[in-house]
């Protein structure tokens, strides 16, 4: 990764994405890679685009609110509207998180209890054969 640029397939390596993946960021705007005949050459802009858009995927941030936050990026303000941004998005992201990982912790526990009842609805068939 010393050269200014890369290829697609230096790019999966290094990302662990497909080549179709890059080529539906760049289809939609988010990267803008040079384009040498059928060749696509990625440059530094764009690894460092790919590491923010794939970090907002991993959080559940969906393409539009990633792409406002990287078109933020050259507004000549220090980045202070995109980090504010991405802090405004990042706590309502993660209220969203907490709700559903709370959601699911309910909806665990009510699978348990129910498993538990049909274990015990099954011993005790069970035990009700073997009297007979």
């Amino acid at each position: 990764m010393t050269n200014c640029v890369m290829t697609i397939r230096e790019m999966c390596d290094a990302f662990g994405v497909t080549p179709r993946t890059l080529r539906f960021y760049e289809a939609k705007e988010l990267l803008c890679p040079i384009r040498e005949g059928q060749k696509r050459l990625f440059t530094k802009r764009d690894r460092a685009r790919l590491k923010l858009i794939l970090r907002g995927k991993r959080f559940g941030f969906p393409l539009e609110d990633i792409r406002q936050l990287l078109d933020m990026y050259d507004t000549g303000d220090q980045q202070q509207a995109q980090v504010s941004k991405t802090c405004e998005l990042g706590q309502k992201r993660l209220q969203a998180m907490e709700f559903e990982r709370n959601d699911l912790a309910r909806s665990m526990a009510e699978l348990k209890e129910h498993l538990v009842w049909g274990e015990q609805l099954l011993k005790t068939a069970q035990v009700a054969n073997a009297a007979e």
